[in-house]
């Protein structure tokens, strides 16, 4: 990216909004699209062919709501049929092995799929943000994303990464709804509030990683999500979109919807 080349994260619009009929209606008529293509892709439709694992990429700021879209995203979908994998801190036995180690034991296969909340961006986000890794190692780290990226889709893997984005001010008033709901405010920990005054560091990050990390094999969707029924549909509809293209453009004969087929 040439350095007068403006970043796409400074185009997020996050006055992208939605009522909440509207967005009811679309997630339901999403979720029959993506039961259906999943049960396509494991093999279990007319015509059978079992296509590539699909791996689903969730980062964002906390509070930007990627637990609400992989809700939405899993909730017609047969357990048996998806992984959701939650993303923490390394342990110390994977601290002793390359960073991306700790990751591919979760790699889908052929039909297989495979959501990740969070993932191996911590890498150049939090553990940068953090002072962890210095400028070089973050460099080659971020050339080493791009190239186990491109070994998984080369090896028949579809990737669609999502960066769900809200505004410092909305954050604090999501992170001061939590804080005042009983029931919610398991959510909030002393780390995320010590996030939040670093929210400018990691928006300096997140320039870094989609500048070295958008590549046409593994494209960054940057979702505005400060409306909160907007980005549910707009997760859902754009993983359909990025799904059925990567199936059409592997040779894949992809079946054309049949809306209220395919949910109880």
């Amino acid at each position: 990216m040439a350095k007068d080349t403006v970043n796409p994260v400074d185009e997020i619009d996050l006055s992208e909004t939605m009522t909440k009929e509207e967005s009811d209606r679309r997630v339901i008529k999403a979720q029959h699209r993506l039961t259906q293509l999943r049960l396509f892709s494991a093999g279990l439709l007319e015509p059978q062919a079992v296509g590539p694992g699909l791996v689903v990429l969730f980062e964002g700021f906390d509070a930007a709501g990627k637990g609400g879209a992989i809700r939405r995203l899993t909730a017609s979908l047969d357990p048996r049929h998806v992984l959701v994998h939650p993303v923490g801190s390394p342990t110390e036995e994977e601290l002793r092995h390359h960073f991306l180690w700790r990751f591919q034991e979760f790699i889908p296969g052929r039909g297989e799929m495979t959501v990740f909340d969070r993932s191996w961006y911590g890498r150049l986000l939090v553990e940068r943000v953090e002072g962890e890794i210095n400028a070089d190692v973050d460099a080659r780290s971020a050339k080493e994303i791009v190239e186990f990226e491109r070994m998984l889709t080369n090896d028949g893997v579809t990737i669609v990464k999502f960066w769900l984005h809200i505004s410092s001010e909305e954050q604090l008033k999501r992170f001061t709804s939590r804080e005042k709901d009983p029931l919610k405010r398991w959510k909030l920990t002393p780390n995320d509030w010590r996030n939040r005054e670093k929210y400018k560091e990691y928006l300096k990050a997140l320039r870094f990683v989609v500048e070295k990390t958008d590549q046409k094999h593994a494209r960054w969707n940057l979702i505005p999500a400060e409306s909160k029924p907007y980005a549910r549909v707009a997760v859902l509809e754009t993983l359909i979109e990025r799904w059925e293209h990567d199936l059409v453009s592997r040779g894949y004969e992809v079946p054309a919807p049949r809306h209220g087929d395919f949910l109880s």
